[in-house]
């Protein structure tokens, strides 16, 4: 018996990375399957896919230079936004000549975001205007800045900031190479405070522009570079007066350099490079029919 996906085809995907955070990035009017998460899941296994820290896909378009923007975690969540997959649209969609300018607005569940290219593989992208409180946030009636939180035993004070996705910006009390982040990163995670999860960064401030971060990104695990943790980052810093803008930040990966305004609207700056592309074989979709 023909298994179900043999002889189907391929489907065409490129990877990209933007330091060292590497996506898939899929058009959805090419994608021939339902991307249920258990398939999302086998796209981004490393040893049984194509290995990745997320999925972006890609349509449909919705009038010039507007596109719709999905975004998957490996575990086959779905994210409201992504910092770095955005720097790789922009960049891909100008590759294959869909942009007729140099930006782009794609539609994501965080909202518009408009990223533009610039030199090289530079994209800079509008993030637009963080907040420290609302919906993500639990047990607060007001915004949560320096504020206490307790897990596993310790006292940690963090800043919430919401750039289209939640994250928990901790000042780290150990050099960011001592921090115990597969132990505690899940606990903050999942903390109460934070009903749709949050991100968590753990931040040592080495100047008044200058910062080093750790990042367990919610649905993901310790990334290399997450973009939105950056640009959180930032954002707390500035708020807190521990930095000011704008604000290098040196991820594992490499550095984004983010510029927080005074009404608290976010522009990041950093590479988003095509590592390849070619056909998937739908062969591989066979055990999961």
């Amino acid at each position: 018996m023909q298994a179900k996906w043999q002889g189907l085809g391929k489907m065409q995907f490129s990877k990209w990375q933007g330091l060292g955070n590497t996506y898939i990035l899929l058009h959805r009017e090419e994608i021939p399957f339902e991307l249920t998460p258990e398939r999302v899941r086998l796209l981004c296994d490393r040893n049984f896919g194509i290995g990745a820290d997320g999925i972006l896909v890609v349509g449909p378009k919705v009038e010039t230079d507007r596109f719709r923007l999905q975004i998957f975690n490996p575990d086959g969540s779905e994210a409201e936004m992504c910092g770095n997959g955005v720097r790789m649209v922009a960049r891909k969609l100008k590759m294959e000549g869909s942009l007729a300018g140099d930006s782009v607005v794609l539609e994501t569940a965080a909202g518009e975001i408009v990223p533009t290219l610039g030199e090289g593989y530079s994209v800079t992208v509008d993030m637009g205007v963080a907040r420290f409180g609302g919906e993500k946030l639990a047990y607060f009636t007001d915004d949560a800045v320096d504020a206490a939180l307790h897990v596993a035993g310790r006292n940690f004070s963090f800043t919430f900031v919401d750039v289209g996705n939640p994250h928990a910006v901790i000042r780290s009390p150990w050099p960011l190479e001592l921090v115990p982040l597969h132990e505690i990163g899940p606990m903050i995670e999942e903390h109460k405070y934070f009903p749709r999860k949050a991100n968590v960064e753990f931040v040592v401030v080495t100047d008044k522009h200058n910062a080093k971060v750790r990042v367990w990104e919610r649905g993901v695990g310790e990334t290399r570079a997450c973009g939105t943790g950056a640009a959180a980052t930032a954002v707390a810093l500035v708020r807190s007066g521990a930095a000011e803008s704008p604000v290098t930040v040196e991820l594992p990966g490499g550095r984004l350099q983010v510029e927080v305004d005074g009404d608290w609207r976010v522009h990041m700056t950093g590479p988003a490079e095509e590592i390849y592309h070619g056909d998937l074989s739908l062969e591989f979709l066979d055990h999961m029919a």
